[in-house]
């Protein structure tokens, strides 16, 4: 697939395990995501959990880090992309619902793996998107989240990256 990517941000908001934090690199290396904004608590590589789920991807996917999220999702938003937590919140959007094109620049926020998305980014997102469920526990894994909502988008653009 080359060079191409996916105009799809994700920013980690304060994700405590390494381990979920190196399955999102890896879903972002697999479905060409355009890179990672870890934030907060989110531990950045190199690290040893890190490296075991991302085999690699910590190395291929760009990154950066911000303490503050709020700071970081300003910073991606003057850059003309739109926000979007992935949450389940009142009015969200479920996934499959969402319709993706081609010039529209995107940034997935995802949360605590208890607390979820803060309220003060949930305040300035465009919307959320859920994931919808039917199990007794309506509760994705944040690294199996990233992964399902990526392969929504990289379903929708991938002719576009062999334009």
């Amino acid at each position: 697939m080359g060079a191409s990517k996916l105009p799809v941000l994700l920013l980690l908001d304060n994700v405590r395990s390494m381990l979920n934090v190196g399955a999102v690199f890896r879903n972002a290396d697999a479905f060409a995501a355009s890179g990672l904004v870890l934030c907060g608590i989110t531990a950045c590589p190199p690290a040893r959990e890190i490296r075991k789920t991302a085999l690699g991807a910590e190395e291929s996917v760009h990154w950066q880090y911000f303490a503050d999220a709020l700071e970081a999702a300003e910073n991606i938003k003057s850059q003309g992309y739109s926000l979007w937590a992935v949450e389940q919140a009142t009015n969200s959007i479920p996934l499959d619902e969402v319709k993706v094109g081609t010039e529209d620049k995107i940034c997935l926020i995802f949360g605590n793996e208890v607390e979820g998305v803060q309220q003060s980014l949930l305040n300035i997102c465009h919307g959320c998107i859920e994931i919808p469920q039917s199990g007794a526990k309506h509760s994705l894994n944040v690294s199996v989240s990233s992964g399902v909502v990526l392969w929504h988008y990289y379903a929708q653009l991938r002719s576009s990256l062999h334009g």
